[in-house]
Parts: C-alpha cells; sequence; structure tokens
C-alpha cells in the first residue's frame, strides 16, 4: 500500500491558527502583539522568498514585523551594532537574521551576538546546550516542526530506531538531539558515513536534510518507515524535489512528507510558535 502523505501545509496551519488565537488573547488581556526583527544582508533570491514569507506569516498571525534590509557590503560591526539594538529593544521579543550571510561576515559571532532569550531561530550554544540537557526553551524551528509532525501522525518515538542523514548545525544535529528527546535510539550519519543504504535500511524513522537530490534511494527505505524529506532542491527544469527518491520510497514507506508541502511550512510555523513563547517570557510590557 502507497506510504500515506503527511500534510505539512495543513499541520502549519494549525499551528499557525493557534498562534494567532493566543496573539488574540493577549491583546485582549491588555498585553502587547509580540515583535519579530527579520533581518537580511543582500539580495540573495532565495532568501529573500524566505524572508517575504517569514513577514507575510508574521502578519496574518498578527506579529509585528521588524524588517531591517541590509546592503550586500554591509559590515560585520554595522551588522552586530544593530542586533545589540535590537537585544535592548522591550518591543522586539525575536530576532532573526537571514541565513546565508555574505562571506564577509561570521555567521557564527552573528548568531552568538544575539541575546538567547530572543534567538527564535533556536541557532544559540545557549540554547542548543538547553537541547542536549534535556531542558529545551526556544529549539531549533525546522527540527521541533518534524517532531511536531511526527507527533500529530501518532509516531511512537521510544523503541524505535531513527536515522538522520546529514549532520548540519540547522536540522541534523539538533535533530538528533529532539528525537533522543523524544525516546528514540538515533544514529547520525554524515560524509563520512560508509555504506549510508545500510543505515537508511534499518530506519523505522528517516529524517534526510543533506540538500542533494535523490541521495537517499527510495529501495533502501524500509517497508513501514516513516520518511521526513526536508531537503529542497530545484531542478534545471525548475521543479523542487527533495533528497530522497520520492517515487519509490512511497511504494514503501507507511508515512512520507512531499517537497514541497512536507517540512517547509513547519519551519515558518515553529518561528512564529517560538517568537510567542518569547514575548510570553519577558512579559506583558
Amino acid at each position: 500500500m502507497p506510504a500515506q502523505i503527511i500534510d505539512g501545509k495543513a499541520i502549519a496551519a494549525d499551528v499557525r491558527n493557534q498562534v494567532r488565537l493566543d496573539i488574540e488573547q493577549r491583546i485582549s488581556a491588555g498585553q502587547r502583539a509580540p515583535g519579530l526583527a527579520v533581518i537580511l544582508v543582500g539580495a540573495n533570491p532565495a532568501s529573500q522568498v524566505y524572508v517575504r514569507k517569514k513577514r507575510e506569516a508574521c502578519d496574518e498571525a498578527g506579529l509585528i514585523s521588524k524588517s531591517f534590509d541590509l546592503d550586500e557590503n554591509t559590515d560585520q560591526q554595522t551588522l552586530l551594532d544593530l542586533i545589540e539594538d535590537l537585544n535592548d529593544d522591550a518591543t522586539i521579543d525575536g530576532i532573526l537574521v537571514q541565513l546565508p550571510l555574505p562571506d564577509h561576515i561570521d555567521s557564527t559571532l552573528v548568531l552568538e551576538a544575539i541575546h538567547p532569550d530572543k534567538d527564535v531561530d533556536g541557532f544559540h550554544p545557549y540554547n542548543i546546550g538547553r537541547l542536549a540537557q534535556r531542558m529545551p526553551v526556544l529549539r531549533p524551528c525546522t527540527p521541533h516542526g518534524i517532531i511536531h509532525m511526527l507527533e500529530t501522525i501518532g509516531e511512537k518515538f521510544k523503541g524505535r530506531h531513527a536515522v538522520v542523514v546529514g549532520a548540519s548545525n540547522i536540522v541534523g544535529r539538533p535533530m538528533n538531539l529532539e528525537l533522543l528527546l523524544a525516546g528514540a535510539t538515533v544514529t547520525i550519519t554524515h560524509r563520512f558515513t560508509k555504506d549510508l543504504a545500510t543505515h537508511v535500511a534499518d530506519a523505522d524513522i528517516l529524517v534526510v536534510a543533506v540538500g542533494k537530490p535523490g541521495i537517499v534511494k527510495g529501495e533502501w527505505v524500509k517497508p513501514g518507515a516513516t520518511v521526513i524529506d526536508v531537503g529542497i532542491n530545484r531542478l534545471p527544469d525548475g521543479k523542487l524535489t527533495g533528497d530522497v527518491d520520492y517515487a519509490t520510497a512511497a511504494e514503501r514507506a507507511a508515512w512520507i512528507t512531499p517537497v514541497p508541502g512536507g517540512v517547509g511550512p513547519m519551519t515558518v510555523a515553529m518561528l512564529l510558535r517560538n517568537t510567542l513563547q518569547a514575548a510570553e517570557k519577558h512579559g506583558g510590557l
């Protein structure tokens, strides 16, 4: 039987609607709407699309979104000064710096400059450390969104073997921590891993986040597995595809995410939820 589709759009819409309702309650109680500062450096087309979607989502949910579009040649200190000003701004609950940054800017230094309480991307070492020690506060949006998707379909984590393909700081590594927190037994693979197919074939829950079309062959997928494809790759003909050979994998898996329409919408939804969470921690001022 073909796999059931995990509808990320629908699940994300539910999260966004709940955020909107919670914000309406805040405002009715005399509290301010949460504020999110979105910083874009340069004119990377893909980044511009992502930022626009985030700003539109903020407007829809009732968050106050403040835009800071900086020139490609903006120097690092100017960016750090802006972040420091936003750290001190009581009306800003979350600060998001769109990645990638231009080569002349140290991304690590920039992300660490964001106050952990306003790190709504969940990338600051403090927040990753809290997740590693099973005391999560603001959690990385994509991995946390994946956990929410899996919980929505009734995934049972305890006793299940999860395999994560890809070890990036943005998805792979925090995904490993999220799955451990949920009770799964986790294997994380990366570019030095030998015999990837054998690891994939042992996965009850498979999360693939590499950014290479078809890196995971459908015939590797364990029958009955849950497959989460994080990859979004544009082919020469303009079509979007994931990291998993979808057609074959869908014949073997029990559940699978489509590309597009799977993980992507969840990332934005969890960003909104993180911003609301940050505002609640900061209080109603």
